[in-house]
């Protein structure tokens, strides 16, 4: 946890481009704790998947319910660790391998991005990778806050002089180098703890993604990230979405509410136990009401299920009704949040889904209207060797931790500075003078 001290979360290398590796992903959410255990293999034509160097196969998967999780963050940590060691476990069993480092998603911690821009004149005729370096250090100079921790650090773009929207400035000739940085951030407090509960069944973090983005780079194909497209993953304890365009994350943003929510309003509106509650949302509920569901009795069985009590029977339409508010909640609070970063217009090219809460029926026709575009169910790309039930939207955000080693090196890594307000120690002030006097 020695970056977290400098507020910043633990970044993976880029993966060897010419080498095969092994990865295992842990995804900790609020309904179950997932591990994945995937085997990268370099592609030989990366036109296969434009934007990738390898293609995943999966060796090793754990899947447990979680415990002491809320919100995506650790509310207990001895349930907590013990449904972690369960599934991992599980996954070190089925792929017949011991790990001993994962790449850990985040999906609590109240999300966020902030933008950053700084500019620097070049030391030479050209731009060189040490001037690329020291305009990204610049625009992520404040990027370190008190009580929030840095996730990403993500290169949009990059201006030479009055030219624009240059993605790969090196080698050409210029004065001034511009750069927009996009830094996803978390509650430094639910990053700790999280990281900690997972050193505590001896592992390692090699890296800290942001759900969403994970998700994303699972799910979306190269030309929707070109185009521009926003995903939006539907968790049970949160909600959190991801804005790419032009081929780069943009903007991340996440709320507390997700299908957990869903479900208690049908428990309190039908009087009836969560666990009923949940199986009725999976079996029965819709985000749209059918022509026949007015008609169409659905048993629910009491909240003490006594032997006086008998089962009551409402319409399917019935809980349309208890459900439809709390998603039209979702989507407004999630299209509100982007609209007051001024990334609604990007975010509503084209929506994905994914997470759990996304396979609710009539969902996505619902996400479309709200956003008045087209919006699809997401499921893993590049991917061999996975079930049926690997495949599902509900494991994008493992599926994605797992390709992400590919795109590591997109990433800007900060140099370790201490939060504002702190002391300098004594080599860093030693050094600070060398670089002022000399």
């Amino acid at each position: 946890m020695s970056l977290l001290s400098f507020g910043l979360a633990p970044r993976m290398k880029q993966a060897d481009r010419k080498r095969t590796s092994i990865v295992a992903a842990l995804d900790i959410g609020t309904s179950k704790i997932v591990c994945l255990i995937g085997r990268l293999k370099p592609l030989d034509d990366e036109t296969i998947l434009r934007g990738r160097s390898h293609t995943v196969e999966l060796i090793g998967f754990g899947q447990t319910r979680a415990r002491g999780i809320k919100a995506g963050t650790i509310v207990d940590m001895n349930k907590a660790e013990e449904a972690i060691r369960l599934a991992v476990d599980a996954a070190e069993r089925s792929a017949k391998v011991e790990i001993g480092s994962v790449v850990l998603a985040m999906s609590g911690g109240r999300l966020g991005s902030e933008s950053f821009a700084a500019s620097a004149r070049l030391l030479g005729p050209s731009v060189e990778e040490n001037d690329i370096s020291r305009v990204l250090d610049a625009a992520s100079l404040h990027s370190v806050r008190d009580g929030r921790g840095v996730l990403h650090s993500l290169p949009v773009s990059f201006a030479l002089d009055q030219v624009r929207g240059i993605r790969e400035p090196r080698g050409m000739l210029g004065e001034v180098l511009s750069a927009d940085l996009n830094v996803i951030t978390a509650d430094l407090p639910a990053l700790k703890n999280l990281v900690l509960c997972v050193e505590r069944c001896h592992l390692s973090v090699e890296g800290l993604i942001a759900a969403p983005y994970a998700a994303g780079l699972a799910v979306l194909a190269a030309d929707e990230m070109e185009i521009g497209a926003t995903l939006i993953d539907f968790g049970m304890g949160t909600t959190t979405a991801a804005v790419f365009v032009q081929g780069e994350c943009v903007h991340v943003d996440g709320i507390a509410l997700g299908g957990s929510h869903v479900t208690m309003d049908l428990a309190r509106g039908l009087s009836t136990r969560i666990a009923e509650a949940e199986r009725l949302k999976t079996l029965h509920a819709c985000a749209l009401v059918g022509a026949s569901d007015e008609t169409e009795l659905v048993t629910v069985p009491a909240i003490d299920g006594g032997e006086y009590d008998s089962p009551n029977a409402v319409s399917r339409a019935q809980i349309v009704r208890m459900v439809r508010p709390r998603v039209d909640e979702i989507l407004e609070m999630i299209r509100d949040r982007l609209k007051a970063a001024n990334m609604l217009a990007a975010a509503s090219r084209r929506i994905v889904l994914t997470g759990g809460a996304a396979q609710l029926t009539g969902l996505a026709e619902v996400v479309a209207r709200a956003f008045n575009t087209s919006a699809r169910l997401g499921r893993p790309l590049g991917m061999t060797n996975f079930s049926e039930t690997a495949k599902s939207p509900a494991f994008a955000v493992s599926a994605g931790l797992l390709a992400y080693p590919q795109y590591a090196g997109r990433e800007h890594f900060e140099p370790r500075r201490r939060h504002k307000g702190s002391e300098a120690n004594y080599l860093t002030r030693v050094g600070e003078w060398i670089r002022q006097s000399f």
